[in-house]
């Protein structure tokens, strides 16, 4: 979609793509950003930026050479590909993890509200000791998204909490003078059986156990033959952790978008037959390359309810299974994967279902020089 800012136009594509042509990759409260910006000077003021999710502010704060901090790997995907869709160069690209500590103080941090809260909070901790002190941070937001506990967090880090006037149904949360810097725990703890899952914040599922993961570990099934396995949006690995208990003796494999699920599963599986990738699609496999994959797939991105990301890793499933592989996911009855697993696979089975959730095993379609598997596309 074209957006048009001083007379110029710029273009911007969501990646991960959808076919939902209503959706773009921005919305009022980055406008509001932007525009709040024109007001200051920027000129030799180092800038960094949180959760933009599809690099609509890196990409019009070009000029500025803004600090990104990735905590998706699809993140920085999207920030290079709009960058390059409007011819900016991408070789003075800045990118840093949350574990990351710029050498110099930042004048300007900018946040682009995440869903979770918990993530927010982390996000203010992160750079309450990177930000000047007499420097600002900028939180943008849609109305509907606010809540008083982001004005309670924000007053927890700095001394000046105030908000905008509401604009397009956005708001600015500027935040200034950080309070002496006060290292916090975030990271939460839940218990399993007679141990403890720990994980970052941002995490799903961040009180206890999901109900569809504890559903579908209940119902799991491991055979002699799997021993090559892939946990397909790992989060904090408790699904991992599970398998772990039935079978020791196998090569785990675990992948997430979310850079501190990642971090979080390290923090509970320790062995060399662990393999992490912080990834965002399973193109990085080759073929044939599991006996068994197991997932609790998601169906949000941010605050939209959206299954697109997973159906195209279901086609890709199917592709990286051994040829007498099996895929075990849960999913909630209402989303209805049954008649897109069958375009996959050549055999999809219920291995149970209650009132919410249901359990598929799929069975690998055979892939041949007629036959091939194609990327899952989607329309921009």
């Amino acid at each position: 979609m074209l957006f048009l800012h001083k007379d110029k136009k710029y273009e911007f594509i969501r990646y991960p793509k959808t076919r939902n042509k209503s959706l773009r990759a921005w919305n009022a409260a980055d406008e509001l950003i932007i525009k709040h910006l024109e007001d200051m000077n920027l000129d030799d003021k180092k800038i960094i930026l949180y959760h933009d999710r599809f690099g609509f502010l890196n990409t019009m704060l070009r000029a500025y050479q803004p600090l990104s901090m990735i905590s998706y790997k699809s993140q920085e995907k999207a920030i290079i590909q709009n960058r390059e869709i409007n011819q900016i160069p991408t070789d003075d690209l800045q990118f840093m993890d949350l574990f990351s500590k710029p050498r110099l103080k930042m004048d300007i941090a900018i946040i682009k509200q995440p869903k979770s809260l918990d993530l927010f909070q982390y996000y203010l901790q992160h750079l309450s000791q990177k930000i000047k002190k007499q420097g600002t941070v900028i939180c943008g937001f849609m109305t509907r998204h606010f809540s008083e506990s982001m004005l309670e967090l924000a007053n927890e880090y700095f001394e000046e909490a105030v908000q905008t006037k509401a604009w397009k149904k956005s708001r600015l949360l500027i935040m200034k003078k950080p309070k002496p810097y006060k290292k916090r725990d975030l990271i939460r703890e839940i218990p399993y059986k007679d141990e403890v899952i720990r994980h970052y914040p941002g995490v799903f599922s961040a009180e206890k156990i999901n109900p569809a993961t504890a559903y579908l570990i209940d119902n799991l099934d491991l055979q002699v033959r799997d021993k090559r396995i892939l946990d397909l949006g790992c989060g904090n690995g408790i699904l991992t952790k599970a398998m772990t208990a039935m079978k020791s003796k196998a090569d785990y494999h675990l992948i997430d978008d979310f850079f501190l699920a990642v971090e979080s599963a390290k923090l509970n599986l320790t062995g060399d037959n662990f393999k992490f990738y912080f990834e965002d699609n399973l193109k990085i496999f080759d073929n044939r390359t599991f006996d068994f994959v197991v997932s609790n797939p998601p169906f949000h991105f941010e605050h939209e309810n959206n299954i697109e990301v997973s159906l195209e890793l279901f086609q890709h499933v199917a592709r990286i299974l051994d040829d007498n592989g099996r895929f075990q996911l849960v999913a909630n009855k209402h989303l209805n994967y049954l008649t897109h697993l069958e375009k996959y696979f050549n055999e999809v089975a219920i291995v149970d279902e209650n009132e919410k959730y249901i359990i598929y095993e799929c069975f690998n379609r055979p892939v041949t020089e007629k036959e091939p598997v194609e990327d899952y596309q989607f329309n921009a």
